[in-house]
């Protein structure tokens, strides 16, 4: 279900459905119809707020290369759907820092289920940045920040800040995978989308995280979101003695 959503502002959700009808390429039944495998129900505002940003990631992705994917309906089942199945098994809270975020799944998107999320919106591309601020703003989500800076400059900072840090079609993990770790709260897990291949090298990623077990995604062979959670720091040092 997609019911922890609270509704928004009237006036946000009056230029979502607005803007729905606007660039029209799904109706809500077949929205709904696509997400049934991830055991998504999302409400009418939550539906809106899916097509408006739907429909400005395909304009979007005329002109710039936001995602390879052109079909909506592949866009709903592989961007949407996998995006947002994590809200079926984990509550977001507090801060979300998304690495990478591309066009902005799962960091952006994730906002439609939990819309109280703070999220910093990481991406380095000046072009992805301008649409991401502006799904932000069509959608009407309040509590998003877009930065231009890599992990390793917001890593050297120093402050552990965040509750959650996301990474979906990445590279580098074994980079990345570290610098994520450090910049999150006691307590704070990374969640990562990946293929199996891609999960292989995990283990041997030096990091203070602890891995759960992996959560298949729906409709993939070989998808699944990995969660790895900071380890609490009195356990380490017991571990230790």
């Amino acid at each position: 279900m997609l019911t922890r959503s609270r509704c928004g502002r009237t006036s946000s959700l009056r230029r979502v459905h607005t803007l729905s009808k606007i660039h029209f390429v799904l109706d809500a039944t077949r929205l709904r119809q696509l997400l049934v495998p991830f055991g998504l129900e999302p409400t009418s505002a939550q539906a809106d707020r899916i097509l408006a940003y739907l429909g400005l990631l395909l304009r979007w992705n005329q002109k710039i290369n936001l995602t390879s994917i052109r079909d909506p309906e592949e866009s709903v089942t592989r961007h949407f759907g996998e995006s947002l199945f994590i809200a079926r098994h984990l509550e977001l809270r507090g801060r979300l820092l998304d690495i990478g975020s591309g066009a902005g799944f799962p960091g952006l998107a994730l906002k439609i289920v939990f819309p109280e999320l703070a999220a910093t919106l990481l991406e380095p591309v000046a072009k992805k940045r301008a649409f991401l601020k502006e799904a932000a703003r069509v959608c009407g989500f309040s509590g998003v920040e877009v930065r231009g800076e890599r992990l390793e400059d917001l890593a050297r900072e120093g402050a552990a800040q965040f509750d959650f840090a996301t990474m979906r079609a990445v590279g580098n993990l074994d980079a990345l995978v570290p610098l994520a770790a450090q910049i999150l709260k006691p307590g704070g897990s990374v969640l990562l989308w990946l293929t199996r291949d891609q999960a292989a090298g995990l283990a041997q990623t030096e990091s203070s995280l602890a891995w759960s077990e992996p959560l298949p995604i729906p409709l993939t062979r070989v998808g699944e979101i990995w969660r790895g959670t900071t380890r609490d720091y009195c356990n380490e040092q017991i571990g230790h003695i």
